[in-house]
């Protein structure tokens, strides 16, 4: 049984890669370390926390101590890095704490990784690093690195740090650089799960200048099985790009929820659009398709449809996230059993 270190698994790709390697397999003995941000919810991992192989501890990567402890505690062998702040337009209003998670904390990561002498570092990345496309092309893994939110800047800086990382010292760093993620747990303040929430809600759908900004769509199972492919694969000092090839305008995305919601366009509202918004972002995944064996297995249409389906079922998920309740789990859940 393998020692994995999973951080950020309280999120929403975090916890459905946890939810995903868990289900049925007992090959890795599990360690997640998650510091339970806003968009951090243990409630995403109830079907797996009872389970022997899986132990949650609350804490900061950008921890020394605690982080040294936990690789050497738990006899760490591989990391898959998930933790980092993710928000664009949360990294426009502050820049701070994206450094501070996503480079410092990488850093912190990286130094004990190389101490202990770990057999996998798993860098998690976005193809938002590489910056915006014009009308035509797709990022590949030799795209230049041209970030232009805080938030792509941090990332790249963490993707930079873990490759030095391998060329310096040997360390076995692979990164992956995914498209924009959906599906079950994920946060109500990104696209889909804002405009099927507020839609549910008759309020106001937001949307960025002239909703023509196009992303890569991938389902969040499809992204965590190819970073599984990574982690047991992958070759060291590589960058796999991942996408599911599911280019789309965000205003379209926005239509097709309300037409399957039954509600009118008349809720769609445009407004300013925020500053240094890439117009496009499309994945070329050649590489780990033809290197690793991996291939998305969800069309849009498919996974779209269970997606607003999962948050049509789970209303009580994310009206405690509204309320602020969720955050209340931990306390009742964990402290209470170390009372």
């Amino acid at each position: 049984m393998t020692n994995l270190l999973v951080t950020g698994g309280a999120g929403f790709i975090g916890s459905n890669f946890l939810n995903y390697i868990l289900e049925d397999g007992e090959d890795y003995n599990i360690v997640n370390l998650d510091k339970l941000t806003y968009a951090g919810n243990l409630e995403n991992l109830t079907q797996i926390e009872s389970k022997k192989n899986y132990h949650f501890i609350k804490g900061d990567i950008g921890n020394y101590e605690l982080v040294n402890h936990i690789f050497e505690e738990f006899k760490i062998q591989k990391v898959i890095n998930f933790a980092a702040e993710t928000h664009v337009d949360r990294s426009i209003l502050g820049s701070e704490v994206f450094f501070r998670t996503n480079v410092i904390g990488t850093n912190v990561l990286l130094e004990a990784a190389k101490r202990f002498s770990v057999e996998k570092f798993l860098q998690v990345s976005t193809d938002e690093v590489y910056g915006s496309l014009g009308n035509a092309g797709l990022f590949t893994e030799d795209t230049p690195i041209s970030p232009n939110s805080p938030y792509s800047s941090s990332k790249a800086s963490a993707d930079l740090m873990a490759m030095s990382f391998y060329r310096t010292y040997g360390l076995p760093v692979v990164i992956t650089r995914c498209s924009n993620n959906y599906g079950a747990y994920q946060f109500p303040e990104k696209l889909i799960p804002l405009m099927i929430i507020n839609a549910l809600n008759d309020k106001k759908l937001p949307v960025y200048g002239d909703g023509m900004n196009v992303r890569d769509w991938i389902y969040v199972i499809d992204h965590n099985k190819a970073v599984k492919l990574a982690l047991e694969k992958g070759e060291a000092g590589q960058v796999y790009n991942v996408g599911a090839s599911n280019e789309m305008p965000n205003i379209e995305i926005i239509k097709l929820i309300l037409k399957r919601l039954g509600k009118s366009e008349n809720l769609i509202e445009y407004v300013k659009d925020r500053p240094g918004h890439d117009r496009r972002y499309a994945i070329d995944s050649t590489k780990i398709q033809n290197e690793l064996g991996w291939k998305p297995a969800f069309n849009f249409e498919e996974a779209i449809e269970k997606t607003i389906d999962w948050y049509l079922g789970n209303q009580v998920w994310w009206q405690r996230i509204i309320s602020g309740e969720y955050q209340k789990y931990y306390q009742l859940q964990y402290e209470k059993r170390n009372s």
